[in-house]
């Protein structure tokens, strides 16, 4: 009896044993977890992943600046209703895509074209004579392409940077509707298109806007998003799909996007693309349609010559990220591009944002926006800001601070992008995974910042090296005054 007895007393100390290592097991891998790798990434505060503690300072949706207008839809294959416009930076050269139409009322059919436009600036752009269709007479024209319905309606297309791409299939582009499915372009030269094959590559969607896709460096497929409809057929909200690809022919499942604890909007177009600076961040500046919100009369439309069904709702620009998956951040509800001044800014359908953000000065970055839609006035306008602008990490006069959750790096000095008053400034501390200040990367330690820079390294004692806490949990604790953080990355001396 007593030998049973000293087993069982035995037998409960392993499990006690057992179960507190277990715990501790459980502990140690929770916390683990939670460190987040940014390795040599760019970080940019567009949503809170690093964000752990805010005090007295904020989150702040930056607006762009209008620059004004950078082309006309004007030629008569182009029109009133052009739209779905895509720029694309490729190397020293600027490549503008864009539906051209004239008359309502021919969505998916031939009297739609896809029109060309470039630049070597971004500001100043040119109509080229590409001699490749017959339009209205005249081999004098700059479509690239034409008798494709319905892939004309909403011809969308990407640089393809899969290392692995072919030559010939430098220029990827998707287009189509419902009836026929999504239907694959491919170009060596960005001007002459074929189809990838007859049949459609993905058909599981309903597609009524503009379908976009592009080769994801961090998540190392294809990735499209694409329109659907939150209810059944075309019911509820218009809404956005994602599916992804190895090969840009077979593509999965879709699923539905989801947007947090945010209300349901019409996203007429979502534009979504990875921003060139910091790849494993989806930007989405697209086109929010608010049905039946109407400000001109009757009288007004006709004043302006706004076609009659195009002047009962308002549209502006709004702005989401993605980290990849299947989920958008929208921290930002707000206008990221109001419509302007004057009635011709406040009809159906009108300042909807091309895909795509592009650098166009050493510190300017530029979005460009269809306006005066279902107008014979009808523009593409340039709108700019600074480099990372889109959100920065704020504080007043009295000071602000924050403080990132644990996360790993790899580098040797710390770069940021930021702007201050004169009197303000900014102090960074580096701390170890608990909060405690690292010796020698305290705040006291770090020289005070103060100016307006894309690129600023900071220094401690004197000194930028931080390569000897690469690769060990961190977090950095951050004290503004008067001053905006616009993003953050670690970076190695030779760079």
């Amino acid at each position: 009896m007593k030998d049973i007895s000293k087993r069982c007393l035995r037998l409960a100390g392993f499990g006690f044993i057992f179960i507190t290592v277990l715990l501790f097991t459980n502990a140690f891998v929770c916390k683990a977890q939670s460190v987040i790798r940014i390795d040599a990434r760019r970080e940019l505060f567009v949503d809170s992943l690093l964000i752990e503690k805010l005090n007295n300072a904020t989150l702040k949706l930056n607006h762009p600046r209008n620059e004004g207008q950078v082309f006309n839809f004007d030629k008569p294959w182009e029109g009133n209703f052009s739209a779905y416009c895509t720029i694309l930076k490729d190397g020293d050269l600027f490549r503008a895509y864009y539906r051209g139409l004239r008359e309502a009322g021919n969505d998916g059919k031939d009297a739609e074209v896809t029109c060309y436009a470039e630049s070597r600036d971004g500001i100043i752009w040119e109509k080229s004579n590409l001699h490749l269709y017959e339009m209205k007479g005249t081999m004098d024209n700059n479509v690239i392409l034409a008798h494709a319905a319905p892939v004309t309606h909403n011809f969308s297309p990407f640089i393809d940077s899969n290392p692995n791409v072919k030559p010939e299939q430098k220029y990827k582009a998707l287009g189509g509707t419902k009836k026929n499915g999504l239907i694959a372009y491919v170009s060596a030269d960005g001007i002459h298109w074929i189809k990838l094959q007859e049949e459609p590559v993905f058909t599981k969607g309903l597609f009524d806007s503009q379908n976009v896709a592009f080769w994801s460096e961090s998540e190392q497929k294809y990735v499209c998003y694409f329109r659907i409809w939150s209810g059944e057929g075309y019911k509820g909200f218009r809404s956005v799909g994602r599916t992804t690809s190895d090969d840009f022919i077979h593509w999965t499942e879709p699923e539905a996007m989801t947007f947090g604890d945010t209300p349901m909007e019409h996203l007429y177009t979502q534009q979504t693309s990875p921003y060139y600076r910091a790849p494993h961040i989806y930007l989405a500046i697209g086109a929010r349609f608010m049905p039946n919100r109407q400000v001109l009369t009757e009288e007004q439309a006709l004043a302006l010559e706004v076609n009659p069904d195009y002047f009962k709702d308002c549209s502006d620009a709004f702005f989401m990220t993605s980290r990849g998956g299947n989920k958008y951040d929208r921290t930002f509800m707000e206008s990221f591009i109001r419509p302007g001044i004057g009635l011709q800014n406040w009809v159906s359908r009108s300042n909807y944002p091309a895909l795509n953000v592009v650098q166009t000065s050493p510190t300017e970055i530029s979005v460009y926006v269809n306006e005066n839609y279902a107008q014979p006035t009808a523009f593409l306008n340039r709108y700019s800001l600074r480099i990372d602008g889109f959100v920065s990490l704020a504080a007043g006069y009295g000071g602000g601070e924050l403080q990132t959750k644990p996360f790993i790096f790899q580098g040797k000095e710390l770069e940021i992008n930021y702007s201050t008053s004169a009197a303000g400034g900014i102090k960074i501390e580096i701390q170890n995974e608990d909060g405690e200040p690292v010796p020698g990367f305290t705040i006291n330690d770090c020289q005070e910042i103060i100016g307006n820079e894309i690129s600023r390294i900071v220094t401690w004692n004197g000194k930028t090296d931080v390569g000897s806490l690469a690769g060990k949990p961190v977090r950095l604790y951050i004290y503004l005054k008067d001053a905006d953080l616009f993003s953050f990355k670690f970076t190695s001396k030779e760079n």
